[in-house]
């Protein structure tokens, strides 16, 4: 039978064309605010991260009523990063929203995304986003997004999908493009009709699959999932077991607290049928992927396959003169026990121990940005460490070394595409694509994912900040060779002590500083850039001689050039081969492995005679 009075249905984009400022304005229009209420801007973004750098990290779940039917929203993360959480959360829907934007059009996560609810049989509706946009150029959009549909082998029917016409920020939807919409009556028309209701035997045995954790310091765990099939009471009876692990079936217990989603909110609840998304709680070590089932019929669900990690980096203790004076949480077992209960949320992340030193971890993720929300999270909750420059994961295919391939969009305007093509083509970028939209060009490259490695911001110069790009995993190709990972050198601290005016002012000549006077600093520590290839020490605590034929003041200010601040991802984006990043709670400094000079020149000499 059909759960008629039900719809689960998740919103799938490109980032930042819009997702969760749409779902904004349909819980806006769906009476969950009260009147008088003040409401947040992306109030599904929830964590401090999220809010300000303007992206989704983790899939939420809320719920509106329209008219009589309930309808289950996911809005899902759009950076590619985060594509695990896309992944698995189309398990729970029986549909998809596609958000293009109207004058970006299809971009290379739309792609990823679109491909992998078309695979499973989803029903798409289509809807153009911000058409209120000066520079928006519908007609085209629409096009590209056809073209998209036929280049993933859509079906028939999805081919013919529903298209709409919307401004989430005004919060209006039309079916025209030529007419501008009232409110979002179209979307939700369109979703009560196109979107299938859930198929559900209710009499059959309880089952549901475990599609999302959260956690809460109350009740522990809490498993989110759609009901299969059959009902579930509070304090029913209920077991564990895993497809990917058939050995794994819990003992009987009991489902303590059942939960339905309600606008922004959980409300408990004493019964739930097939085809609702639930949360449940009182299962002490459920993960994502476990199916719970009724005791006397159990059968695991099969579970998405979640794409494998392409980069990963070494986490290890902090080692540095500074160790210990910011972080509250600084021992291998406190960076342990972090990082492992990070993979009870996060399906897309790997952990292993190295065998070598018993203070290292391997984390390996989908990308940088992956991997950097990680560092910042941890960072932010007392964590001191420190970090290795990102590597990528080599793949054997067929005895043939491979490596990540990303598919790579920019956005740029037109009197700056060569100077990057050529140095796209320096990192063994492939051109594949070039179209010109408007007076910007849109150039599409195949490009080794170490070639982006430090590429952002010599792009975002290069583009005069004008420039935008996008990359998503395309694939594994064979190992294209060897790329100079930097071809620039580092400034080097030759002393511990603290920086001041005049040792900055003489180093500022040999490149640009990333420190100010005043910055206490050590032997070994990075303090900026320098232009020549090779790394100069430099000494940033010299201070002027003083002697009775002079006075400190007598000589002309010294100016010092304002000192390069640099973020997380700028950090990790600069490190060389022989830098490690040491991450606190108040900072964040650049430092080669070997603090000592003497030491360092007789390893780099041993390299070199190797």
């Amino acid at each position: 039978m059909q759960q008629n009075k039900l719809r689960n249905v998740a919103i799938i984009a490109h980032v930042d064309h819009g997702k969760t400022t749409l779902v904004d304005a349909l819980l806006q229009q769906s009476g969950v605010y009260r009147d008088n209420q003040e409401v947040v801007e992306r109030v599904m973004d929830s964590g401090d991260l999220e809010r300000e750098r303007g992206i989704t990290i983790m899939a939420k779940n809320t719920a509106v009523t329209y008219g009589d039917t309930k309808i289950n929203i996911i809005d899902t993360p759009g950076h590619a990063d985060f594509g695990g959480e896309v992944e698995r959360i189309l398990k729970m829907v029986n549909g998809v929203i596609l958000l293009v934007d109207a004058a970006e059009g299809p971009m290379p996560q739309t792609r990823f995304v679109l491909s992998r609810a078309l695979e499973l049989g989803h029903r798409v509706i289509v809807v153009v986003n911000k058409v209120d946009r000066p520079d928006q150029r519908v007609h085209e959009v629409i096009d590209e997004v056809l073209e998209l549909l036929m280049d993933l082998d859509a079906t028939d029917e999805q081919l013919d999908s529903p298209m709409l016409f919307c401004s989430g920020r005004a919060g209006t939807a039309s079916y025209s493009p030529d007419v501008a919409g009232t409110d979002l009556k179209p979307l939700f028309e369109t979703i009560l009709e196109y979107i299938p209701a859930p198929e559900v035997e209710l009499e059959a045995p309880f089952q549901m699959l475990v599609s999302s954790i959260d956690y809460n310091e109350f009740v522990g765990r809490i498993a989110v999932g759609r009901i299969e099939r059959g009902t579930i009471r509070q304090n029913q009876e209920i077991v564990v077991c895993n497809y990917h692990d058939k050995s794994k079936v819990s003992k009987k217990m009991k489902a303590t607290a059942l939960f339905q989603f309600d606008g922004l909110s959980r409300v408990p609840a004493e019964m739930q049928e097939a085809g609702n998304i639930i949360a449940l709680s009182g299962i002490g070590d459920i993960t994502i992927g476990d199916t719970i089932c009724a005791p006397d019929c159990v059968e695991p669900l099969s579970f998405v396959q979640i794409s494998a990690p392409t980069m990963e980096m070494t986490f290890s203790v902090n080692d540095s003169p500074f160790a210990g004076k910011d972080g509250k949480y600084v021992t291998s077992r406190n960076i342990r026990d972090r990082l492992f209960r990070e993979t009870l949320k996060d399906v897309s992340l790997r952990i292993s121990e190295l065998e070598t030193a018993t203070d290292s971890f391997n984390v390996a993720g989908r990308g940088e940005m992956h991997l950097s929300i990680l560092i910042e999270t941890m960072r932010r909750e007392g964590y001191e460490f420190q970090v290795s420059p990102p590597r990528v994961l080599f793949q054997e295919i067929d005895g043939v070394k491979c490596e990540p391939i990303e598919r790579l969009v920019l956005d740029v305007p037109a009197e700056y595409v060569g100077a990057a093509i050529e140095a796209l083509g320096t990192r063994k970028g492939e051109m594949v694509d070039m179209n010109p939209v408007g007076n910007r060009m849109k150039v599409e490259f195949l490009i080794p994912s170490r070639g982006l490695f430090g590429y952002r911001n010599e792009f975002l110069t290069a583009t005069k900040g004008e420039g935008i790009m996008t990359s998503v995993f395309d694939s594994y190709a064979p190992y294209k060779g060897d790329l100079q990972r930097r071809n620039t050198g580092s400034l080097i601290s030759y002393e511990t002590g603290e920086a001041v005016a005049y040792g900055l002012f003489n180093a500022q000549e040999r490149g640009a500083l990333f420190i100010g006077a005043g910055t206490p600093v050590y032997e070994g520590m990075v303090v900026g850039v320098s232009p020549k290839i090779e790394d100069i020490t430099v000494n940033v605590c010299k201070k002027k001689q003083l002697t009775n034929m002079r006075a400190a003041g007598s000589d002309e200010a010294l100016r010092l050039v304002p000192p390069r601040q640099m973020s997380l991802e700028q950090c990790l984006e600069f490190l060389a081969d022989d830098e490690v990043l040491e991450v606190t709670p108040h900072n964040l400094r650049l430092r080669k492995r070997i603090l000592n000079h003497e030491l360092r020149m007789k390893a780099l000499k041993g390299h070199k005679n190797k």
